[in-house]
């Protein structure tokens, strides 16, 4: 089998990590630049012009899977590009959880590419939604940003998300039967050794796999990070109407990037990040995931 994965940043340098591991899948990595540091792994790095579909076509001649972690208009191409290059199975850049219970400032591109996909299932490409949930590496130091994901999400920094574990402060959005929201979290190393695993049934992929590390309320996702400071953070708890009215002081701030924190908060509100029925987990019975506590612990083992 052959997979192609755009990006080489985050998650998609974990699963380039596990397929070499393993010696009976090729892979290629899609890049816009060269990725010296890779080269000298021995991993094939192709080197593309996102914008040109006719390039995306000829790289992806071959492919059976392409996982993707581009987003916007550049991965519309490349949906169609591995259309015609027969490839049998996408994946698109879209792992967090239900994507129809988040709001539209939060969709980069991600609602077009889900339709442009069912469009081609007639024509001979199947897709799958990857779905984990909040990953763990947004409660580490300096966030996604510091694994290179997300950079133009606007969330991506240490303590954009739920709290911030250095200045002990923390949100916690409850749903609307008033208790702090449930949530599900993954590490992006295991998502990664799930994928690969899964690989040995791809034929059998559903349109969506559910992969869940653990599944908490944010109260108690905020709590692990307490007994890591062995302090109390200062909590502030939002209902579905206080955080409509912190929509609209974030509004009016300098802060860029202040409505998008706010809005990931309501997406946590209202269930975009949980979800039951992990299929990737009752696939894979080898891959144990790693506690969010544990997790947590050696992220910062060095910090305090």
């Amino acid at each position: 089998m052959k997979v192609a994965i755009a990006g080489t940043n985050g998650l998609a340098f974990s699963i380039a990590h596990h397929l070499s591991l393993r010696n009976y899948h090729q892979f290629v990595l899609l890049s816009r630049a060269p990725k010296p540091l890779l080269t000298a792994r021995r991993w094939t790095v192709l080197v593309v012009d996102y914008g040109n579909e006719a390039e995306l076509q000829y790289h992806l001649a071959g492919a059976d899977l392409v996982i993707s972690m581009v987003t916007g208009y550049d991965q519309l191409l490349m949906i169609d590009a591995a259309l015609k290059a027969g490839v049998a199975r996408f994946v698109p850049a879209e792992f967090l959880g239900i994507s129809e219970k988040r709001p539209q400032a939060l969709d980069r591109g991600q609602r077009l590419a889900r339709n442009r996909l069912r469009s081609h299932v007639e024509e001979g490409m199947s897709f799958t939604l990857i779905s984990c949930g909040i990953f763990y590496e947004r409660f580490a130091p300096n966030g996604l940003a510091g694994v290179n994901t997300g950079n133009a999400s606007g969330v991506n920094d240490e303590g954009d998300y739920l709290m911030n574990i250095r200045t002990m402060r923390a949100q916690i959005p409850h749903d609307s039967t008033q208790r702090p929201a449930m949530i599900c979290m993954t590490a992006m190393e295991d998502v990664a050794k799930f994928i690969v695993a899964a690989l040995d049934f791809l034929p059998q992929w559903p349109n969506e796999l559910r992969v869940c590390g653990q599944r908490l309320n944010v109260s108690d996702v905020v709590r692990i990070a307490e007994r890591l400071r062995d302090f109390q953070f200062e909590r502030a708890d939002h209902t579905s109407e206080s955080l409509r009215s912190q929509l609209q002081l974030a509004a009016a701030s300098p802060d860029p990037n202040a409505e998008l924190r706010v809005q990931s908060l309501m997406a946590t509100e209202t269930g975009a990040f949980d979800f039951t029925d992990f299929n990737l987990n009752r696939m894979v019975t080898t891959v144990i995931p790693i506690p969010f506590a544990d997790w947590l612990e050696i992220a910062w083992a060095t910090q305090f």
